[in-house]
Order: structure tokens, then sequence, then C-alpha cells
């Protein structure tokens, strides 16, 4: 089969003839259609992500739609013809999504929406799982609860909000006043990081209060101005770039409860995996009930055009979650 093989850090990829991989026990072997683009792919690429264990020569692509077209031994989850997506390599040693074929831990994929193509379901799988895991798993998102999202217009902040909409929270979202109705069309109320304050925003749209879940996506700064955010005693922050050094002090004196979400874990570890499995089949119901609608850019980018596809990405040149089509 060919692939895209990443032979040193920060050079570009090489199309490659290797050996087609076999279905082995757990496994399914998958004919990838389509493999999203994440921004970690993109520092894995550079050298600069020493936490996704990468080591060279590898095969990248954390997400990824195909065909089944095998199945491993005694596997009764999935059968040739089967139409699967997930978040399934490119990590960790295991192989990812910019090949032909895959052979796919079976507790990683749930059946693609139906009413999603391939390269809408590829867009979705990091995205949802980190979403997920922090909203639902860690702070148990429920009707009644307001949930900020920050950094609503990225790849998690839109699916976070989608998800936290399907719970029935009040959502509210910070994000440049340009992209309002954008938020507005995800059911989010849309704050203007660039003049308000966190105490300013808190004070306006939950009377000082707080929020019940603050939703982190970007670090830095904005995780600490979540620790403002919050609600006294019952409020949660979660973050999914909390990898700096910040002080509790503001969380503490709350009495308010901090989680950090490591979406590649059970990728890198083998542990957990049948759970990213379960999460992928409830983004499959909530697309093809029309809660989840993955904003996607319009731009078509195969293997050969990867390196472009990059450079759009890097230079802001592109709307939406970016997908390539696997055709060698």
């Amino acid at each position: 089969m060919k692939a895209l093989v990443l032979e040193s850090f920060n050079t570009p990829y090489q199309i490659r003839e290797i050996d087609k991989p076999v279905a082995g026990r757990g496994q399914v072997l998958v004919k990838i259609k389509a493999s999203g683009v994440n921004p970690l792919d993109m520092k894995i690429k550079k050298g600069q992500a020493a936490h996704a264990k990468v080591t060279l020569p590898a095969i990248l692509g954390i997400d990824m739609a195909g065909v089944v077209e095998g199945v491993g031994e005694d596997l009764t989850t999935f059968k040739p013809g089967d139409e699967v997506y997930g978040m399934t390599g490119g990590v960790g040693g295991v192989a990812g999504s910019l090949a032909e074929y895959a052979a796919v831990d079976a507790n990683l994929l749930a059946i693609k929406p139906k009413n999603l193509s391939m390269r809408e379901a590829a867009a979705i799988p990091l995205i949802f799982i980190t979403a997920w895991e922090g909203l639902v798993d860690r702070a148990n998102v429920s009707a009644g609860k307001t949930v900020l999202v920050h950094g609503g217009a990225g790849g998690v902040g839109h699916i976070a909000i989608q998800i936290a909409k399907a719970k029935g929270a009040t959502v509210f979202s910070t994000v440049d006043p340009a992209k309002n109705k954008l938020m507005e069309s995800y059911g989010a109320t849309p704050i203007d990081y660039t003049s308000l304050t966190a105490e300013e925003y808190v004070l306006k749209y939950t009377n000082g209060e707080g929020f019940d879940i603050v939703l982190d996506t970007l670090g830095g700064t904005t995780l600490d101005g979540s620790f403002k955010s919050v609600k006294q005693y019952t409020g949660h922050v979660i973050s999914i770039l909390g990898w700096g050094a910040h002080s509790l002090a503001t969380l503490s004196f709350k009495g308010a409860t901090y989680s950090g979400v490591f979406t590649l874990y059970p990728l890198i570890s083998g542990k957990g995996r049948k759970h990213h499995g379960e999460i992928m089949r409830e983004a499959t119901i909530l697309s093809e009930t029309g809660k989840l609608v993955p904003f996607l850019n319009s731009e078509h980018y195969t293997p050969a055009t990867i390196e472009d596809a990059y450079n759009d990405i890097e230079n802001n040149k592109v709307k939406g979650k970016t997908v390539i089509d696997i055709a060698f």
C-alpha cells in the first residue's frame, strides 16, 4: 500500500510503498477514506509534541474514517463493508491514518453516522472525544447548568458547545466578535473577550455568580481567567491545555474544582480504549439526531497536497476543520 511517512521531524512527508497491514486479534483492517488534521498533527510533524511519544519513521494522522475490509480472529463487533470512524493512531507507535489502510483496535471505532460524509466523519473524533471527556466525564454537564466555552470557534470549542446544548445546558463562549453569528448558530451566547475582563463578563452574564462549568481550550492566561469565571463551591474548570505553571489560589478560595483532559492516553498506554469507542457511538447518536454538525474547511486536499494544507492552516487561510482525502 501507499502511505505518507515522516522520516525526520520538520521535513516534508514522503509517499512510500510499504506492506499492507493485516488485522490481528481484536483489530479490523480499514481502507481509509479520509484523515482529519488536528493542530497536534502539525506539532508532531515539527517535533514539538514529545508527549505524543512518536518515534520516526512514522505514519501520522490521528483521526480517520473508512470502510472495514477485514476483521481479526473472533471479532464480531464489525464486519466487512461497515463504514467506521475514530481516533485510531498517529501517536505512541500506533500507525496513523495518512495511509491507504490501517489495522485498527476495534475498541477505538464506531459506526460512522449515516448522515455524514467520510470527510465530515473524519473531522470529528479527537475534538469530540476531548470535549466529551471534559464536559460529560469530568464535569457531568446537564440541563440547567451554565457552561462557558473558551474559544468556541475552534475545533474542540464548537463541538463542546453542541455537546453542552444537547445536554440541556445554557452555553456561552468567548470569541472574536467577527464570529458571533457562528456562535449563535450553535446556540451559544457570544462574549467579546477583547473588550471585557473575566470579572466584567461574569457580572454581565451571571450577575456575578460565575459559571457552573468553564471549559478552557486555550491554556495560558485563559486558564487563569477561568478560575475567576467559575461559580463558588460548585463550579468546575476543565482544561485541555493545562500544562503550564498556574496559581490555584483563586480556584481554592472559591472552593471550586479542576480537571485536566489528556485525550491521547488510551492510544499511548493501551488502557481505556473501549471508552473512546463508546464516546464515538455517542457522537454518532448526536449526529444522526441533528445535534452535532462539524464545521469543515471547504478546500479539498490529498496526500500529494498535504503540505499545502498544513501551510494554509498555519497562515490562517482556512475556515473550519481540514480533512485530507486519502487518494494517492
